[in-house]
């Protein structure tokens, strides 16, 4: 067995593999002779069927076998003795041997890249901060008292705090558009969750009345197709509901899990819950500016094998499971995803094997029982938490990166940024 390594450019290399026949051939004859020792067929008893039959029924999967066990040796070898790190699966492909007795095959591959990040003392980071005060807390109650309201239909004209229930059709120069159309459509009326113009039009219609309407969409509306576009859009009202909140006392109080229906300590439990998760949306922030500023300072090649493996692993999610097969094209948009989050996880790697940033026990503990907190039986959460590798591994994994975060933030320049509540709880409902 013989192998060779050559550079072809940037990450790309090759091995040259050369295996000898008669190993095959041995191999195979001897798999071929056990399974035969444990086969039987119609008209043989186990162990007396003959090889050439047992050679002709499992004759291309053994010999498939070896030669993917001998091809992985030669290379694991080869590798072994030149420190390489490969990234990815090798592309085998046949070659023309100088001796019969010698299968020849070349073994293309990948190798990670020498990533060198730069020097953080120059670097300038944000921190993110954000102030709770006692009307975020009542913004909050609102909200939990929205999520739990009653609705009733009425038959007055839909008003500002309704929900309304249409059923609409969009089109624009008379042809229909993607996602301009639905029934059975409901949204609270003055919430702003829909156009300006399209609650307009809503607004003092009865239950079974209709309207038509032009709106011109935003330029910067979300959907690029129709931002910027005028459209006419037909409705009908198919339901008014006012809205009831429930009032703020003892029976709300218990209906959050606070058992003596104290409204004091309801307050604190939802301020505690606020911070919690303002927290997370700091942590997040902060997270992703740091990465994206590591990222722009530090520049190496990327392996088109990660990202393609990246790439089947996003569109197995968008298909809709783990065994789901990618068939569409891949967009522009998720090839750029998938090499940032290869460039992400490589430079993420590379940070964590130098300075040993891998997250210490006490932390994973510490970080099961924070989110335990949050549940009525936290010592059950622990448990279940400590007893599932999976889940115990995105913890790990979620800690890792706070490591790595705050291993840049101590050895950089930073700044705190103030985020305005209002901005950094956007989309709450």
């Amino acid at each position: 067995m013989q192998t060779d390594i050559q550079d072809l450019g940037g990450l790309q290399r090759r091995v040259d593999l050369t295996i000898a026949a008669s190993e095959v051939a041995q191999e195979v004859s001897q798999r071929l002779a056990r399974i035969a020792r444990q086969t039987s067929m119609p008209g043989f008893r186990r162990g007396k069927v003959p090889l050439k039959m047992i050679a002709a029924s499992y004759g291309s999967q053994v010999q498939a076998e070896v030669m993917r066990e001998k091809v992985g040796s030669a290379l694991s070898s080869a590798l072994d003795a030149s420190k390489l790190r490969v990234a990815g699966a090798p592309r085998l492909e046949p070659k023309s041997a100088d001796d019969s007795d010698q299968i020849a095959f070349y073994a293309t591959f990948e190798v990670y890249p020498e990533i060198e990040p730069g020097d953080l003392s120059q670097l300038e980071l944000h921190r993110y901060t954000c102030q709770i005060a006692e009307a975020n807390v009542d913004q909050t109650l609102e909200i939990v008292r929205r999520q739990r309201a009653q609705r009733s239909a009425v038959e007055r004209a839909a008003a500002d705090g309704d929900r309304v229930t249409v059923d609409f059709r969009g089109t624009i120069d008379a042809q229909p558009f993607e996602g301009g159309a639905a029934k059975d459509f409901s949204f609270n009326l003055g919430e702003g969750r829909m156009l300006p113009d399209f609650e307009r039009a809503v607004r003092g219609l009865r239950t079974g009345e209709s309207a038509q309407f032009e709106l011109t969409f935003p330029a910067d509306y979300p959907a690029a197709k129709v931002a910027g576009q005028p459209a006419h859009f037909e409705l009908t009202v198919k339901r008014v509901e006012a809205i009831e909140l429930p009032p703020v006392d003892g029976d709300f109080a218990r209906a959050l899990g606070v058992a003596d229906g104290d409204l004091s300590r309801m307050r604190s439990e939802l301020r505690t819950n606020l911070e919690r998760e303002v927290a997370s949306r700091l942590r997040t922030r902060t997270r992703e500016h740091v990465f994206a500023t590591l990222l722009q300072g530090t520049q190496f090649e990327v392996p088109q094998s990660l990202v393609d493996e990246e790439l089947q692993r996003l569109g197995r999610i968008a298909a809709g499971g783990a065994g789901a097969e990618q068939t569409a094209p891949v967009g522009e948009a998720l090839q750029q995803a998938a090499r940032h989050r290869v460039r992400l996880a490589l430079l993420i790697g590379e940070v964590v094997a130098r300075n040993r940033l891998q997250p210490r026990q006490d932390q994973v503990r510490k970080a099961v029982e924070s989110i335990a907190q949050s549940y009525e039986n936290p010592s059950e959460v622990i448990q279940w938490y400590l007893g599932n590798r999976e889940r115990l591994a995105e913890i790990e994994a979620g800690l890792m990166e706070d490591n790595v975060v705050n291993w840049a933030l101590a050895r950089a320049k930073v700044s705190d940024v103030a985020v305005p509540f209002d901005e950094l709880m956007g989309g709450r409902t």
